[in-house]
């Protein structure tokens, strides 16, 4: 098969392109023929030699695929060779053929594209586990998005929007808040030209965000808590910043709030399976009646891999990048 390697630690000309034996599905897996790949900023912390895959699980990048189900292991009943999916994964999904634990598998509806399908695992999976699964957010409620042009951005706006609730978000240009607002969100905040803390609490009469999802961390954390409403949750999802954060405990004592620390990749493959099951009953409705769509940025060859590592670090993409073999 083709797959895409990382022989040593590096920046994103280490990516190398390769030809590897063939995997196998072993019980209770299947081998998905890809279609494409999502690209993650944890494929970027792998390549780097900070985030590796867990143990057990191929060394290959790629977290999400897409393609059609070409072998079934022992012990799976509920699919069959042939059809399309698209496939939460530990690893490997930067190859032609990849293995999927059958239980972190979901049929791509009718009326969505196989290959755009990629981008919709890892972060439906993100976004459901935490807004709602983890911080409940319910109709009605404000949601903050920080990074909305992003692909969990993107498609926490839309789920957001689909289940009642309030859309504030922040991005760094005209064009990715244009790109927020055709999404839903109804709050649009530059937060290179804005404060967001002021522009929200302006915009929701003093009263603030009720669940905030921050991939930013650092000196974010103390903002965030600024902007929450009382009763208010934020869920931590990424330290982008890399920096250590610090909290006003009477302030967070005083609006009763709670923050949630989370990772999908590190969850057991129990908790995945419980997580697909539920995005399969709460969220592919909404999916299947194009209420929520994967937002592609561009589709890049398996042999411009290096490029697609330079978009996402550059933060100019909006939506998901995919990788076809």
């Amino acid at each position: 098969m083709q797959a895409i390697t990382i022989p040593s630690p590096g920046g994103p000309e280490v990516l190398t392109l390769a030809e590897l034996p063939d995997p196998v599905a072993g019980p209770g897996e299947v081998l998905i023929e890809v279609a494409a790949a999502g690209v993650n900023r944890a494929d970027i912390g792998q390549r780097q030699g900070n985030y590796p895959s867990p143990p057990g699980t191929s060394p290959l990048p790629g977290m999400e695929v897409s393609g059609t189900i070409s072998a079934v292991g022992h012990g799976v009943d509920h699919w069959s060779i042939g059809d399309r999916v698209c496939a939460l994964l530990p690893s490997g999904g930067y190859a032609s053929l990849a293995v999927a634990n059958a239980g972190h598998v979901l049929e791509v509806p009718r009326g969505i594209d196989l290959i755009d399908a990629a981008g919709l695992p890892e972060t439906i999976a993100t976004v459901w586990s935490n807004v709602f699964m983890l911080a409940g957010l319910r109709a009605g409620e404000t949601l903050l998005v920080h990074g909305g042009s992003s692909g969990i951005g993107t498609t926490a706006i839309q789920l957001a929007r689909a289940h009642g609730a309030l859309v504030a978000t922040t991005a760094g240009s005209a064009a990715k808040l244009a790109a927020c607002d055709r999404l839903g969100a109804e709050i649009l905040i530059n937060y290179r030209t804005e404060d967001f803390v002021e522009r929200l609490l302006e915009a929701t009469d003093g009263r603030g965000a009720d669940v905030i999802l921050d991939a930013i961390g650092g000196a974010y954390l103390y903002r965030d808590l600024a902007a929450l409403a009382p009763h208010g949750r934020i869920v931590i999802i990424g330290n982008q910043s890399a920096q250590s954060g610090t909290i006003d405990v009477r302030a967070l004592m005083g609006k009763w709030a709670t923050i949630y620390g989370s990772t999908l990749r590190a969850r057991t493959a129990k908790e995945k399976a419980e997580i697909i099951a539920s995005v399969r009953e709460n969220v592919w409705p909404h999916v299947a009646a194009g209420q929520v769509v994967p937002v592609i940025d561009e589709r890049i060859p398996f042999a411009e891999a290096s490029r697609a590592h330079e978009r996402m670090e550059s933060s100019e993409h909006i939506g998901k990048l995919l990788l076809i073999p």
